[in-house]
């Protein structure tokens, strides 16, 4: 269309696949913003993304700029449905897979056993050769043996093979070899190396995260081309962009080469859609909450930074010590809450809400097509949260008989009542969410007070009052499409790519020369690798993070650093150590600071959104209301609440609870008391009586 610029993301999840259209008009810069949701594919994921389009009206061979977030990556690990793989390791060390750590969580389980790792024993094989923690070679590398390795995987149906070397994190001359080798000897097998992910130390964090790399290499690969091929077939020419785990999108190549990359892709965009959003308003200080169909993922943002990690684990729960990616990844929670979670009692009579969830299909009880367990959307659809006229925006005739069945059973179990049953699966539920929130706040030494809550996905609305009030926080924000909202954060992102490197150095003088020299080299590395992919070294900007700890510490934590490292520099910067670690740690010690490693984040806009501010209207809320009906609103008991259309809700209105929102893709439950108003974005906020009274 042309003086039309047309913008796209699209986010798979468990149950849901999500689309944000922009289109803009050059000439004035106003946009029309269409929002559509399907339902997610498994296996063919890349068809649940075509469906959307299509739902959404969007024609692929218009689009400008996409961005696509997955949970292809996370899946195949968690349901095992990745590829058979080999690993090729220093001689002497192909058991460090299985050793790991000693990090058992069910410490006095004597029966314990780890988590089996990816690749058996009989296809851990070993190479000669040796590099020192300096990098430095003490032994030749000897390529001998990759002849008959390699003979020995064809035979045993390997598909992909991962190269991880002792110390190659200092040096990766031998890994690169070893992969040279390996690509000569078979070109057709997807391989990657440690060094291409990390090139930070712990042999087998980063030796277990290139396996998992490998594992999923070949089936992401598939994905993303057929995806690529399908938009192709519709006529789609634009840039395709995937998002990524360190809240930055990158190019279909580079992630494929990489998959593990993209192992978080789909919360990382939501957390960082709320760090943009949380500018756009003047709140730079964030608790995250995202609430999908399958699991409940919090994040705590501070001054507008989203935290980047790379001591990342799946699987890791109060029995299992799990598996560690040595990727960047957004510092997150993650619990198997979600509108899906399903209701079940155990032998002692206690309730519990999830892990396990319904999905999609069967889904909650109330959509009718078989599901016999109560979930959390059949508690909150039963206590007229969920308007039953109105289930899934109108396109679902929600089964009320079901529901009724499905809590009928967890109330017979519990010797209560079918109401008093749906209160306490919304009860337990949103005290498994604050437990998560906690986790990011208060256990790191943060007051929520200082926080606003920004909760979004089709269950954040739901339930995120009842959360802030039991936290203290400042209020609730509610995004404007908030059943997308990741999709939404992928249209904010830029090109992201991070980089670290472990380098020992005392913070002494005489120290910065080196220091500085790392972080030149890894800007060095960065542009050239943006200038491959044609995007100008000066459209590239740069944020530089150091990891320190005291000297003879086991872990580290992240600093920020601000322009040059000098001599003169090194003591503000300990001090800013100092003062991070009081903060996670209540205390400080008068010791010697080290550091550890660097952290640079590169990244360029490619097509990131401009949000314009709309003009606020004096028309009252009531013009928006849809009528009014009884909700229960569990400890604040039963009321009868005013019902808004979400969609007929403009910037300037305001209300008082207790209220319903509706839209297409969400509910929002305001309660008694709470004061809401449309800010000029189309957001809600939610303040409650003490917030306004402090204020």
């Amino acid at each position: 269309m042309t003086g039309t610029t047309i913008r796209v993301a699209t986010d798979v999840g468990g149950t849901f696949t999500d689309l944000v259209c922009f289109e803009t008009d050059e000439a004035t810069g106003e946009s029309r913003v269409t929002t559509a949701k399907s339902d997610t594919t498994p296996p063919n994921f890349e068809q649940g993304v075509l469906d959307v389009l299509r739902k959404g009206g969007v024609d692929p061979s218009t689009i400008g700029f996409m961005a696509h977030g997955t949970t292809v990556v996370i899946n195949a690990l968690t349901e095992r449905k990745g590829v058979k793989v080999g690993l090729i390791t220093t001689e002497g060390f192909r058991d460090t897979l299985e050793i790991a750590r000693g990090n058992r969580p069910d410490f006095f389980n004597l029966h314990y056993e780890k988590p089996q790792p990816f690749v058996p024993r009989y296809l851990r094989r070993e190479v000669p050769g040796r590099m020192n923690y300096l990098g430095q070679e003490t032994r030749p590398l000897d390529l001998s043996p990759l002849d008959g390795i390699v003979a020995d995987f064809k035979a045993d149906g390997v598909q992909a093979v991962a190269v991880a070397l002792l110390h190659s994190y200092a040096n990766p001359a031998h890994e690169a070899a070893v992969l040279d080798r390996l690509r000569e000897l078979w070109p057709e097998v997807a391989a990657v190396g440690s060094h291409q992910i990390s090139r930070e130390w712990r042999e087998y964090e980063r030796t277990n995260t290139a396996v998992l790399s490998a594992y999923v290499q070949p089936v992401a690969e598939r994905y993303l081309t057929r995806l690529q091929d399908g938009l192709r077939q519709e006529s789609f020419d634009g840039t395709l962009y995937v998002m990524q785990s360190n809240c930055g999108v990158d190019s279909l190549g580079a992630v494929s080469r990489v998959p593990i990359t993209m192992v978080e892709s789909g919360p990382a965009s939501g957390f960082w859609g709320a760090a943009e959003l949380g500018k756009l308003i003047g709140e730079p200080n964030v608790l995250a909450l995202d609430i999908g169909g399958t699991t409940a993922k919090c994040s705590l943002i501070e001054d507008g930074q989203v935290r980047i990690m790379t001591d990342y684990w799946i699987e890791r729960d109060r029995t299992s010590a799990g598996y560690p990616i040595m990727v960047p990844v957004v510092d997150l929670v993650e619990i198997g809450n979600g509108g899906g979670s399903i209701a079940w009692v155990d032998d002692f009579a206690k309730l519990h809400v999830g892990p396990k969830s319904a999905g999609a299909v069967p889904g909650p009880a109330a959509y009718g097509r078989g599901g016999t367990e109560a979930t959390t959307t059949d508690a909150n659809l039963w206590l007229g949260r969920i308007n039953r006229n109105y289930f899934c925006g109108g396109t679902v005739i929600a089964d009320m008989a079901a529901t009724a069945a499905a809590l009928d059973k967890v109330a017979g179990r519990l010797g209560i009542d079918r109401d008093e049953a749906a209160r306490g699966i919304v009860r337990i539920a949103n005290n498994n969410m604050v437990n998560a929130l906690k986790l990011v706040s208060l256990n790191r030494g943060h007051d929520p007070r200082d926080f606003v809550l920004v909760a979004f996905g089709g269950g954040g609305a739901m339930h995120a009052v009842a959360l802030a009030q039991e936290l203290g926080v400042k209020k609730v924000v509610i995004p404007a499409g908030a059943s997308v909202f990741s999709a939404w954060g992928m249209m904010m992102s830029d090109l992201r790519r991070d980089y670290f490197l472990t380098a020992l150095a005392d913070m002494a003088p005489g120290a910065a020369t080196g220091i500085e020299a790392r972080f030149t080299d890894l800007e060095d590395k960065a542009r050239a690798q943006f200038e491959a992919e044609r995007i100008p070294a000066g459209k590239v900007r740069f944020l530089r993070y150091g990891k320190f700890r005291y000297q003879n510490q086991e872990h580290t934590v992240e600093v920020p650093i601000e322009g040059p490292v000098t001599d003169d520099r090194l003591a503000a910067i300990a001090a800013d150590f100092h003062a991070a670690y009081e903060r996670e740690y209540t205390y400080r010690l008068p010791a010697p600071v080290e550091m550890v490693g660097l952290h640079l984040v590169a990244s360029a806009e490619v097509g990131k959104l401009t949000l314009k501010a709309q003009p606020l209207t004096e028309e009252a809320a009531s013009s928006a209301s849809k009528g009014r009906r009884n909700v229960d609103y569990a400890l604040d008991g039963i009321h009868e609440a005013e019902i808004y259309d979400g969609e007929r809700l403009k910037p300037g209105m305001r209300f008082d609870g207790p209220a319903i929102v509706e839209d297409p893709g969400t509910t929002v439950v305001i309660h008694p008391g709470n004061h809401v108003e449309v800010d000029a974005w189309g957001n809600l906020h939610i303040q409650f009586p003490q917030t306004e009274a402090a204020s």
